[in-house]
């Protein structure tokens, strides 16, 4: 199979490796589609994340959709042929995090493209069983892709805890951003204020469920306050700091972006008006939310896609996101030879 490989340094090749065979338990997917996430740019442009270096050769790429073509032992051969999204994790299931259904806090998580783990830049690849789910066919394989960015935004909003009728404020138009609103809008809250710096990501968030966008450079007053919640998906210390202030007593503080590892808090204020503040990590038990939003038109995925590129063009994939307008690039890997020949 035909394989897209970042090399540390920040060159990507396109290799052939052997088709994976699933284990016990796991299904072999042919992949049709690959979202390119910000995590895979910065992998490609930085060669780390954190703690998590590129020093070995990587294939990048979490969030995928493909067929099931082959099963592990203990696995029903009746799932051969089925559509699926899947779920990019792989749990120790005996971890206290994941018998308590925290599965996504795991110390021994292997998660696809975060190094040393490959992910599907790739024409096959393998996974458990119960991360592979099934996909109705009103459900694109593009759309089933970004069941994984939408994933972070359903974690999000149930960190959030933005009820019906209730009011958010999310800084970041980005992918991520565009998902929290659509998560928040589908959730019934019926005040939704996106900021951003550039215009043209205020414009999509408002074709994404924005029911307000505002330049944040134009102060406090025009972003408004007493917000139920706030979610920042920037990563910017500014933003962060500006939508505490927003946030009504009592209310909710969730931390998605990644940008500074240490910043500057307005403590006294956290502690006067008892805000809630958390992060979010990935995402546990998200893909039933995810399937039927996406099944029922509660979101809109297809719409978030600006550039599909054959594997051939993962550099330019990866790149997209600096083109005026780019929102989400998809990679389809394309089929190979039939795994049973290999």
């Amino acid at each position: 199979m035909r394989v897209s490989v970042l090399h540390p340094g920040g060159h990507l090749t396109l290799e052939t490796r052997p088709v994976p065979t699933p284990d016990a338990g796991d299904v072999l997917i042919e992949v049709a589609a690959v979202g390119v996430c910000g995590s895979d740019t910065h992998y490609l442009r930085h060669g780390r994340i954190g703690e998590f270096e590129v020093t070995a050769p990587l294939i990048l790429g979490h969030e995928a959709s493909g067929r099931i073509v082959a099963v592990g032992d203990g696995v029903s051969a009746g799932r051969i042929g089925q559509r699926v999204s899947i779920e990019p994790q792989r749990p120790d299931p005996y971890s206290s995090e994941s018998l308590r259904g925290e599965y996504n806090l795991c110390p021994a998580m292997r998660f696809y493209a975060t190094p040393p783990v490959d992910g599907a830049l790739a024409q096959y690849v393998t996974i458990g069983s119960a991360f592979a789910h099934p996909i109705p066919d009103t459900v694109s394989d593009d759309a089933a892709a970004l069941f994984e960015p939408l994933s972070v935004g359903i974690a999000a909003l149930r960190k959030a805890a933005v009820g019906l009728g209730g009011s958010v404020l999310i800084a970041g138009a980005g992918p991520i951003g565009l998902m929290c609103a659509q998560v928040a809008g589908a959730g019934g809250a019926s005040r939704i204020v996106v900021t951003d710096l550039d215009a043209g990501r205020r414009a999509a968030a408002e074709r994404f469920g924005a029911t307000l966008t505002v330049d944040p450079t134009g102060g406090a007053e025009s972003v408004g306050a007493g917000f139920d919640a706030f979610i920042d998906a920037s990563g910017a210390p500014a933003a962060i700091r500006s939508g505490i202030r927003a946030v009504r007593p009592g209310g909710r503080v969730v931390l998605v972006g990644m940008g500074a590892d240490d910043l500057e808090l307005p403590v006294s204020l956290i502690q006067s008006r008892e805000l809630i503040l958390t992060g979010v990590f990935r995402y546990a038990n998200t893909w039933p939310t995810a399937i039927a939003l996406a099944a029922d038109g509660r979101v809109d995925l297809e719409s978030m896609i600006t550039g599909r590129f054959p594997l051939e063009q993962a550099e330019a994939a990866l790149n997209a996101d600096r083109d005026p307008g780019s929102i989400k690039a998809v990679v389809h890997p394309g089929a190979a030879t039939d795994p049973k020949e290999q």
